[in-house]
This record gives structure tokens, sequence and C-alpha cells, in this order.
């Protein structure tokens, strides 16, 4: 009997049509455009409108991984949906029901994933294991944000850094070889909570907080931690970090890329970088940059795709693919 993989079959993204220039931001905090791009290279940021949800730019995304297919998948044919967020709409139900009663995927199981920045590598290992399990066979998988909502925007070291978007693949079972997610790795260690949080929390203070950063610790363990998680996932499938065509980093911040990219020996042009045209979106960002590669032409059939994040927790993981 031939082995079940996960292969992606499609991917889209979605970000909301307000931008934020560093240049507009140099108006309201004590900043300015050089000074940010030197330390993170971004230049803009994506900011979803007041009425606009985190279930809506999700099912954006969605509807457009569904309409890219090409092999046309229906939303009655998904049956597991799993959104990785850290802003979702409400407390309670989970964004991902939400998201499924838009699109009408009225066959689907769904839930939420929590692991912050990690949360799309978490959630596609997820959908992974249930499709090689056998219990479905096709898979939506999203990572969607509204990070604004949890930005303090007189904050000048974390508002310039996030920015919202949401992205999403389709990941369907396949016994065609050579082909899909071969290996993952996901790790955490709450000890380093403390380093990357929010300030609230409903048991907490009854309030969502602000995001509250460490910058140089995290960036010290971002780099480590991503790293060693890419190299363990290479051995499990006896390959090495010579044999990657593509890296699909978390797009956090491109000084965190540029010394990944250097400890893994890989040149930029086998590094998507996105991060300068919509900043930091958390879970949303690996499938933002996954569809930017897709639709820029810069994945072909057989390469050996790496994606890679870490986030509060912390969290951090990585995942092999055959393209």
């Amino acid at each position: 009997m031939s082995k079940i993989h996960s292969v992606i079959v499609a991917t889209g993204s979605y970000l909301p049509a307000k931008i934020v220039t560093n240049h507009d931001l140099a108006k309201t905090v004590d900043t300015s455009h050089e000074w940010i791009f030197e330390r993170t290279g971004i230049t803009k940021r994506h900011i979803a409108a007041d009425s606009e949800l985190t279930s809506d730019i999700a099912t954006n995304a969605a509807r457009a991984a569904l309409a890219a297919s090409s092999m046309p998948i229906k939303a009655e044919e998904i049956e597991l949906i799993i959104v990785a967020t850290t802003t979702p709409d409400l407390t309670f139900p989970a964004t991902a029901t939400t998201l499924q009663a838009k699109i009408g995927a009225k066959n689907a199981f769904a839930f939420d994933v929590q692991a912050v920045c990690s949360g799309f590598v978490y959630a596609l290992t997820i959908a992974d294991n249930f499709i090689k399990s056998g219990q479905v066979k096709n898979a939506l998988v999203v990572g969607a944000e509204t990070l604004s909502r949890i930005v303090d925007w007189k904050d000048r070291n974390s508002c310039v850094l996030f920015g919202d978007g949401a992205g999403a693949v389709i990941l369907q079972a396949s016994t065609e070889e050579n082909r899909g997610i071969i290996a993952s790795k996901l790790s955490s260690d709450g000890t380093l909570n403390d380093i990357l949080k929010t300030s609230g929390g409903p048991s907490f203070n009854q309030q969502s907080g602000f995001i509250q950063m460490a910058g140089k610790e995290v960036f010290k363990h971002a780099v480590e931690k991503m790293v060693k998680s890419v190299i363990d996932s290479l051995e499990k499938v006896s390959l090495k970090p010579s044999d990657i065509d593509l890296l699909v980093p978390h797009q956090a911040n491109a000084r965190i890329l540029a010394s990944v990219a250097t400890r893994l020996g890989l040149s930029d042009d086998k590094v998507i970088l996105t991060v300068a045209d919509h900043a930091n979106t958390s879970a949303a960002s690996i499938p933002l940059a996954l569809d930017f590669a897709n639709k820029n032409n810069r994945l072909k059939k057989g390469d050996l795709v790496v994606m890679e994040a870490l986030g509060g927790g912390l969290t951090w993981g990585s995942i092999i693919l055959r393209w």
C-alpha cells in the first residue's frame, strides 16, 4: 500500500488595504524611516480597517487559496480547518469555526492553534498528521492576524514591528512519491515566557493587553533555535542545509533572517524575504511569504523547501517538504 503524503496544492493570501509607512509612524512617535529600516528591514505594514476582523482577512486568504487550486477544490470538500492566530475575533468560539461558516465548509471540523509566530508551523504539522493518519484528505490551514489591535502605538520599540494579514494553504492527501511534507520538529520552552508576551489576557486582567518584548533576548534565541530546528529536521531525513532549495522563514526581522541564512550557509537567492512590505504578521507571515514565492515562480516541483519560525512561549519549529 502506497504511503500517504501531505502535499500543498494551493496557496492564497490577503493584506488589508490600509498601509502605514515608516514615514507615517515618524509623525506620531519618536522614530524615523532610517532608524526602523536599519534595524528591521521594514518599510511599511498593512493595517486592518476598524470593521475588518481576523476571520474576515482569514476568509479572503482562504477563498484565494480555494480559487488558486489547479484542480478546483470546493469548500464542501474541506474536511479540516485550522486557523493559527493570536488575535482571534472573540475569546470563543474559535475563529476557525467563524471562517468555516463564512466559506461554507459545512463538512469540516475546525479549531484554532495559538503558538503566536510559530502558529502556522504548528498548525501545518497538526494538519499533516491528520492527513497521514488517514482521517482527512483535504485540509485548509490559515495563518491570520490583526496584531494592530494589540500594539501600543506609542511604544516606538514595538509599534514599528508589526502588521496585519493572512495567508492560507490547502493541504491534500497524495500517494505521489517525492512530494509533500517529509519532516517537522516542534519545540517550546515555557521558562522563556516573559521575554515575549502581552500585558493582558482574559484570566489575568480581563484585557487583551499590548505586546511586550525583550528584543535582544528574542533575537538571540530566534537565531539559535531556528537554525537548530532546521538542522534537526533535515537530519531526520538524512539531508543537510546545502540540500535546501528555498527557505521560507517567519518574517520577523531582516537581520534575524540574514543571520539564520548565514548560519545555514544559504545565499540570498535561496531565502524568501517579504518583511519589508508587510512587517511581522506573526502566524500569517510564513503563508504570506509562501504565496509570494508561489506567485513569483520561486518554487518548482521537487524543490526542497524549509519553513521555520519562533514565537512567544517561547515556541519554535520547522517543516521540510518537497514542492
